[in-house]
C-alpha cells in the first residue's frame, strides 16, 4: 500500500498532476507610501491596531465590566471564601454578564456606524461618531452629574447645554468614579448581612468561653448556607443586571 502510494506521489509529480503549494511572500521593507490611498491604508491598519491593544481597557471604562467585577470582589471577601470563586470565574462571569447587558448598544453601534463604513456609505469619523454614540448614551445614563460638573470644573470648563456637548475624555472618568462610586454602595449592603453573622457567631462563642476558636471557621457554613437559601447568585445578578439605565 505504501508503494503504491509512494509510486502515485511519484507519478503525479513528473506529470504537474501535483503542485507543491505556495508560500505567499511578505515583504517587510519600509518606504515612503507612493500614492496617499498606501497611506490611508497604512494608518488604517495603525489604527485597528491600536483598538485591538486599547480594547480591554476599553471594556473597563465603558461599559458595566468595572461594576460588576466591583461588587464580586466584595462578595467573595464579605463570605470569606477566600479564593472562591477563583478570579478567573469571577472576571469571566463579569464579562459574560456585560456582553448581555452591552449587547443591545453593540448591535446598534453595528448598525449605524461600522456596517455603513464597511459598505463605504460613510467615512471613518462619522463612523467612529455613531459607533461610539450608544455607548456614550449608556455611560451618560450611569454618570451623576456631580461627577460630570467635577471633571469640568477641573478643566475649567463650562457645564455643557445638552448631552451631545459632553465629550468622551471628560466622560470616560466622570462615569468610572461614577461605576465606582455605586460598586462600593452595593457592596456595602452586601457585607451586612454576613457581619451581623459573624457578630452573632462571635458573641455565642465568647459566651460559651471558646475563646481560642475562630468565628470564621464557624460563621462560614452558615454564610454558605444562608446564601445559597435565598438563591443568592440569582438574587445579586439579577439586581445588578436591573441596576443599569
Amino acid at each position: 500500500m505504501r508503494r503504491a502510494l509512494l509510486i502515485f506521489l511519484l507519478f503525479a509529480a513528473v506529470t504537474g498532476l501535483y503542485a507543491a503549494p505556495q508560500i505567499p511572500t511578505v515583504n517587510l521593507t519600509i518606504g515612503a507610501p507612493a500614492e496617499p490611498k498606501d497611506l490611508v491604508n497604512s494608518l488604517n491598519l495603525v489604527v485597528v491596531l491600536t483598538l485591538l491593544v486599547l480594547a480591554p481597557s476599553l471594556i473597563l471604562v465603558m461599559t458595566s465590566f468595572l461594576r460588576l467585577i466591583v461588587v464580586f470582589a466584595f462578595l467573595r471577601q464579605a463570605m470569606g471564601t477566600q479564593q472562591t470563586p477563583p478570579t478567573q470565574l469571577l472576571v469571566t462571569l463579569a464579562l459574560v454578564l456585560t456582553l448581555f447587558i452591552m449587547e443591545p448598544m453593540g448591535k446598534q453601534a453595528y448598525e449605524q456606524g461600522i456596517k455603513p463604513y464597511m459598505d463605504k456609505k460613510i467615512g471613518y469619523e462619522v463612523a467612529f461618531d455613531r459607533a461610539v454614540e450608544p455607548f456614550k448614551q449608556f455611560m451618560l445614563r450611569n454618570t451623576r452629574e456631580a461627577d460630570l460638573a467635577l471633571f469640568y470644573r477641573i478643566r475649567h470648563l463650562p457645564n455643557p447645554k445638552t448631552e451631545a456637548d459632553v465629550t468622551l475624555p471628560i466622560l470616560l472618568p466622570a462615569f468610572m468614579i461614577s461605576e465606582l462610586k455605586t460598586a462600593f454602595e452595593i457592596g456595602f449592603l452586601i457585607f451586612l448581612p454576613f457581619l451581623v453573622i459573624d457578630m452573632v457567631v462571635s458573641s455565642v462563642l465568647m459566651s460559651m468561653g471558646m475563646m481560642m476558636l475562630p468565628p470564621v471557621m464557624i460563621s462560614l457554613p452558615f454564610k454558605i448556607l444562608i446564601f445559597v437559601l435565598v438563591d443568592g447568585w440569582h438574587l445579586l445578578v439579577g439586581n445588578l443586571v436591573e441596576s443599569f439605565k
